[in-house]
Parts: structure tokens; sequence; C-alpha cells
């Protein structure tokens, strides 16, 4: 009986039994419903393979997107105070900001990182939506002024890469005041002659719209991102209309005048480092070729026969 036990019975048991198939290995498109295996959807830069809708991603994701050759630095950004108003609701916000830094790369809704877009030195600032919906506190707002401050001393272009719901709530005023300090931020960059470009992907609304994410040189959007203010719950039962089905999209904006360009998250990094070296560009692109004068052209072929 041991040989049967201890031997036999497990070797079946390894064959019959049910081997446990990882939950993230296929990924529902939230647009086309298709299912995509997680490697291809990796490869196409979470961009579906079938209806091209742009999914999010991380703000690390994010960062080896637009740098080029992916590499970068990240920043140490400054510390705030963690809770200023002691603000509770159904959790302490300490506790939220606990959950929501094990889940998350980065301590805060920001990152900021310096490196090369197209060959020229570039600070770009992300948002991370996972990180309490990208929302806007006093973290967030000092990152902005230091990713600001980062490109006035590197002499470099400024991008900024919003993805939020807007004002962190927990930090009430707070929070609403950072949107007067990242505009007088972006001014500074803007009063140095340094290119600032901002990347609107999905979502981006708020107070965050309100304030730096809407004062680029360029503004850019990733297809079919939502871009505005208020909700459309909200607008519609304000103005009692009903909305068009594509309002606040990319597409939506850029026919409206509100955006310059929607790019596909695969150009990105190619359409940055263009606008950059256009901007940047102290000198020709190529060779300048003197136009010869046709008059003084005409003249010295009428002189030998003039000799003659």
């Amino acid at each position: 009986m041991s040989w049967l036990t201890e031997f036999v019975r497990p070797k079946i048991q390894k064959l019959v039994r049910r081997t446990d198939v990882p939950e993230n290995l296929w990924h529902k498109c939230k647009s086309c419903e298709q299912m995509i295996f997680h490697r291809d959807l990796a490869k196409n830069n979470h961009v579906c393979q079938h209806c091209g809708h742009h999914m999010r991603i991380s703000a690390k994701e994010r960062l080896e997107t637009l740098f080029d050759g992916g590499k970068y630095q990240t920043i140490e950004l400054p510390n705030v105070p963690v809770d200023p108003l002691k603000f509770r609701d159904q959790k302490k916000y300490t506790e939220r900001l606990k959950a929501a830094q094990a889940k998350a790369t980065f301590k805060d809704a920001l990152a900021v990182a310096h490196g090369e877009v197209g060959g020229h030195p570039t600070v770009i600032a992300v948002f991370d939506f996972s990180f309490m919906g990208g929302s806007m506190g006093i973290a967030v707002g000092e990152g902005i002024v230091a990713a600001a401050e980062l490109a006035c001393v590197q002499d470099a272009a400024l991008i900024v890469v919003p993805a939020s719901g807007g004002a962190r709530m927990q930090e009430g005023i707070l929070s609403l005041m950072q949107m007067a300090r990242t505009t007088a931020a972006i001014e500074k960059v803007k009063e140095k002659g340094l290119p600032y470009f901002v990347l609107l992907t999905d979502p981006t609304t708020g107070g965050v719209s309100a304030s730096f994410a809407m004062l680029g040189d360029i503004q850019i959007a990733e297809p079919g991102a939502q871009i505005g203010f208020a909700g459309r719950r909200v607008i519609e039962s304000t103005i009692r209309e009903k909305l068009p089905d594509d309002f606040q999209t990319a597409e939506y904006l850029l026919e409206h005048g509100m955006v310059d360009m929607v790019v596909p998250r695969s150009e990105l990094n190619a359409t940055f480092g263009r606008l950059i070296d256009m901007i940047r560009r102290t000198k020709p692109g190529a060779a300048v070729v003197p136009i010869k004068d046709a008059k003084s052209k005409s003249t010295k072929s009428k002189t030998p026969s003039a000799d003659k």
C-alpha cells in the first residue's frame, strides 16, 4: 500500500491536477471588448491592435515611451506635509496614502525625470492615474514647480503629461492653491524662452485642465482621451441640453481648436523630438545654397559677344 500511496497516487494526481492560470495573461479592450494577450499588448504600447483604443499606462511606462531609448533619470521630489488638514471620511487620509503608495512605483501621483527627446535635453513630469485618480495635491504642485525649475537650470524643454481627475479633495483649499502655483512655475519656463509642451491623456479634467494643462506652447492629445473640466452629466444638467457623443474627446477638441495635434502613442517620441528641434534650432538644418542673380548672369553671357 505504501508504494501505491507514496509513488503511484502522486504521479496520477500530477497528471490530472488542474494548473492555476494567472489572471493577468489576457486583457479585455474597453472599446471593442476584444481579448488581447498581455505580451502583444505590451509590445503595442498598450494600444488595442483591433480598434486602436489607447489604454491607460503607468508613469514608468510613459517615461520609457517618451524618452530616447527609454533612458532617463528621475529626481527626488520635495517633502511636503502628509496630512495638513487631518482629513478623514470613511478612512483617514494617511491610510489612503499608504494604500496608494503600496501599489504605486512613486510616492505620489507625479514623477519627474530628465533625459533626451530627439537628442535634446528634456524634463518630463508625468501623472499616474492609478495613484488616487492622479489627483493634484501639494506633492503634485511641488513636483510641477520642481520640474519647471529643473528645466530652467538645464536649459531644457519641459513636457507635462497630465492624467488626473482634478484637485485632491482631502487637501481642500491647499490643493486648489496648486493651480496658481503651477501656472506661475510654467510662466517662468516661458519667460526663459524654453519650449513647454503638454500631452493630454485619458483623463485630463478638473483643476488640472483649468491650470497648467492648457498652457502649452503646443497642445498634443492621445487618440480618444477624455479632456475637459466638469463632467458630462454636470454640464448637461446645467445647460439642459444633450451633448454630442464625442464631446470632450481629443478628436472633438482638435476639431474645435482646443488642441493642436492628436498623435498616436507610437509616434509621440518622434513628434516631440521634431517639435523641440524646430523650436530650438539655432542653425539651418541644411547647407544654404546661394541664389544666382539672373541679371548678372545675363550680363556675363553677353560680354564675350560684345568683345567680338
